[in-house]
C-alpha cells in the first residue's frame, strides 16, 4: 500500500512542480533562497515522504544556520535519502549522475533549478560539471554530493571518489559530513517496497579546507569518511571499514 501511495504521490507531484521549474527556467528567473526552485525541490520532497510514512529527524541543523558556501557529503543508501534530504535542507543543489537528466521532466526540472549533472565515466566532462558546481559554490550555494557515487545496499561505508574533496579545496569551501540513517528501512536498492520509518539526519562538525591544495585532496576524503564511520558507529553501532591510505581493512 505504501508503494503505491509513494508512486502515485510521485506521479502527481513531480509534473506539477518539475513543469513549475521548468517554465521558471525558460524566463530566466532567478534562483537563490526562497526561490520557485528551492520552494518545488522542499515539497517535492515533503510529499514523498508524507507519502512514504518517512518521519525525519534532524540533529545538529543549527551548523546549516547562515547562508554560506558548503560541500554537504552524505552517504547514501536509498533513493529517500534524496527525498529527506530535499524535505528539510536550507539552500542547497545536489551533483547527480548525469543519468538521472535522461528522466523525463524530472531530469530537465532539475537542471534548469541549477543541479549539476555528472558523467562519472568522462573525467573531461566530470571535470567541467564540478567547475559549474564550484560556480554555484562561489554564489553562496551549498552543494550535496553522495561521495560514495552511487546508492549502496548496507550502511557500512564505501570508499569515496575524490571528486567531491577537490571541488572543496578548488572552492575554499568547509565539507559538512552529513549522516542518514533510517532511509534503508524505507526503501532499498533494487526494491519497490516502501514501509514507514523514522530517518535520522545528523549535521557533524565542519571540516576546514582554507589554506588546502590539490595534495590534500586524499586526507581531504579520509577525514570526511572517518567524521561519518564515527557517528554511525557511535549513534547506530555500524561498523564501517577503516581506510588505511588508499587500502581499507574491516574493523574488528
Amino acid at each position: 500500500m505504501r508503494s503505491l501511495l509513494v508512486l502515485l504521490t510521485l506521479l502527481a507531484v513531480t509534473p506539477f512542480w518539475a513543469t513549475r521549474c521548468i517554465i521558471a527556467g525558460l524566463r530566466k528567473i532567478p534562483d537563490g533562497e526562497g526561490s520557485i526552485y528551492r520552494r518545488s525541490l522542499h515539497v517535492w520532497g515533503r510529499a514523498l515522504c508524507r507519502a512514504a510514512g518517512a518521519r525525519i529527524t534532524v540533529h545538529g541543523a543549527e551548523r546549516l544556520r547562515g547562508a554560506k558556501p558548503r560541500i554537504l557529503v552524505a552517504n547514501h543508501v536509498s533513493w529517500f535519502d534524496v527525498f529527506a534530504l530535499s524535505a528539510v535542507l536550507p539552500d542547497f543543489v545536489f551533483v547527480a549522475k548525469a543519468e538521472i537528466e535522461r528522466i523525463p521532466i524530472l531530469g530537465p526540472a532539475a537542471r534548469a533549478a541549477g543541479h549539476v549533472y555528472i558523467q562519472r565515466t568522462n573525467k573531461k566532462a566530470a571535470f567541467a560539471a564540478y567547475q559549474e558546481a564550484a560556480r554555484r559554490i562561489h554564489h553562496g550555494t551549498a552543494v550535496v554530493v553522495f561521495p560514495e557515487g552511487t546508492r549502496g545496499r548496507d550502511y557500512p561505508l564505501r570508499p569515496f571518489k575524490k571528486g567531491p574533496f577537490v571541488l572543496a579545496i578548488a572552492a575554499q569551501a568547509p565539507v559538512v559530513p552529513i549522516l542518514v540513517h533510517g532511509s534503508l528501512e524505507v526503501q532499498r536498492k533494487g526494491s519497490f517496497r516502501v514501509r514507514s520509518n523514522e530517518i535520522h539526519i545528523h549535521v557533524l562538525d565542519e571540516i576546514p579546507t582554507a589554506g588546502l591544495s590539490y595534495d590534500d585532496r586524499d586526507t581531504l576524503s579520509r577525514q570526511s569518511y572517518a567524521a561519518l564511520a564515527a557517528a554511525q558507529l557511535e549513534h547506530y553501532g555500524v561498523a564501517s571499514p577503516v581506510l588505511v591510505g588508499t587500502e581499507k581493512v574491516t574493523q574488528p
